[in-house]
């Protein structure tokens, strides 16, 4: 089965799209035409995707190999101090420049293949044999390395994470992520140096476009988590609200301690399930630490089209979605601390981070209901979701009984692909 990247600069003929925002038809998360074009017009458009923490590329010669889409990152620091970021593939035959996810203490890069070399900017350096042997072969004369290579992303940053386009005409970040993201993404990891506790790959049997669905969903959580509910760690009656960008791709989901609450009489109304049998062997795990000064217990922040920054009490990390095919996502995770974390701050964060991931007591369900999706509607390309909850447009709402941010991704993603 091919996935038709070659097609991708070329306008599909995807069937018509309902009015409005408020129905999504199934055949998006199906076709391999909608995947292939989704890397030319979404991931290397005018987007900013998140590559890795500066942290990771820490040191001069620092390497690590990431994903836009489909396509193979390499971002490295440089001698100067500066962050670059090229594909990872070399301009001769197409192999892969660097084979391992990381690396320290590089000067330059050389192609296992044939030896063409680069340096840390992603500038071809070096062609083995470019002059041939006893004045035979070689290159022709009017080659010139200036003109090859692959191909290089912008870099910027922010709190410490590292994002990159692929498109000179890609807005700067702050600004394409609007002040009100910005200052949500510097409140969790702004002026600190973070350490990552642990970072692993989940493979989900489902479309991406479907996890980024199940983050942006903020009222699934306390009706598809059992835990959430059984433990009233995340209630719709606690103070909170969503907040979706102009543009619709970025949003934030966030509650509060509410200390004026009596009581959660919508819950008994809906006979929303839970167990008060289950308790927990160590009661320490939901024992934090008031970070940000803001009682603000949960916060999910996506960044368009890929990119999750996560605080769950004390349990911070950013998590990174992958696509593999149509019906296949890869979804990493990074788990954080802070070097100025005190040895018990430190013991709640590696504890809370039982909260998430594919066995968390609270995310575990998220790794199969994108699946139980993608299976659900696979003879079914024709119909479509209805995503009216809380209205038909992409605002933001006090309310997080809303499908707003969702409707604001397809929002986003249509205005991408031209549907």
């Amino acid at each position: 089965m091919s996935s038709g990247l070659a097609d991708a600069g070329v306008a599909s003929e995807f069937p018509a799209w309902p009015d409005g925002l408020t129905r999504v038809p199934y055949w998006a998360f199906q076709r391999e035409d909608v995947f292939a074009a989704e890397q030319k017009r979404v991931f290397q458009g005018d987007t900013w995707n998140f590559l890795c923490l500066e942290a990771d590329v820490k040191n001069p010669g620092d390497w690590r190999t990431t994903r836009v889409g489909v396509a193979g990152v390499v971002v490295t620091r440089n001698a100067a101090g500066e962050i670059h970021a090229f594909e990872n593939r070399c301009a001769h035959r197409g192999a892969l420049i660097c084979l391992d996810e990381k690396g320290k203490s590089a000067k330059d890069f050389a192609c296992v293949y044939h030896a063409w070399t680069y340096d840390l900017e992603g500038s071809l350096t070096g062609v083995a044999f470019k002059n041939g042997v006893k004045g035979k072969g070689g290159m022709p004369r009017d080659f010139r390395m200036a003109d090859h290579g692959p191909r290089k992303l912008r870099v910027a940053t922010i709190a410490g994470l590292v994002f990159g386009t692929f498109s000179p005409d890609t807005p700067e970040l702050r600004p394409w992520l609007g002040e009100e993201i910005a200052t949500r993404i510097e409140r969790v990891l702004a002026g600190r140096r973070p350490v990552v506790l642990g970072r692993f790959t989940q493979a989900l049997q489902n479309n991406w476009k479907l996890y980024v669905e199940n983050v942006k969903d903020s009222y699934h959580a306390s009706i598809l988590h059992l835990f959430f509910t059984t433990f009233e760690l995340n209630r719709l009656s606690q103070k909170g609200a969503i907040i979706v960008d102009e543009s619709g791709g970025h949003h934030i989901s966030y509650s509060a301690i509410d200390r004026k609450a009596t009581g959660n009489a919508e819950y008994a109304a809906q006979q929303i399930r839970s167990d008060s049998d289950y308790k927990l062997a160590d009661p320490s795990l939901l024992r934090g630490f008031e970070e940000f000064g803001d009682d603000v217990t949960l916060q999910i922040l996506t960044v368009f089209p890929t990119c999750v920054v996560q605080q769950i009490q004390n349990a911070v990390a950013i998590r990174q979605v992958v696509p593999r095919g149509p019906d296949k996502t890869d979804l990493n995770w990074i788990y954080l601390g802070f070097e100025d974390d005190t040895p018990e701050q430190r013991m709640v964060r590696l504890k809370q981070a039982n909260l998430v991931g594919p066995a968390g007591f609270i995310s575990m369900e998220d790794g199969c209901v994108g699946a139980f999706v993608q299976r659900g509607v696979e003879g079914a390309p024709d119909m479509q979701s209805v995503i009216e909850m809380g209205g038909a447009t992409a605002e933001g709402s006090e309310s997080r009984v809303t499908e707003a941010s969702i409707r604001g991704f397809w929002k986003a993603w249509r205005a991408r692909m031209g549907v």
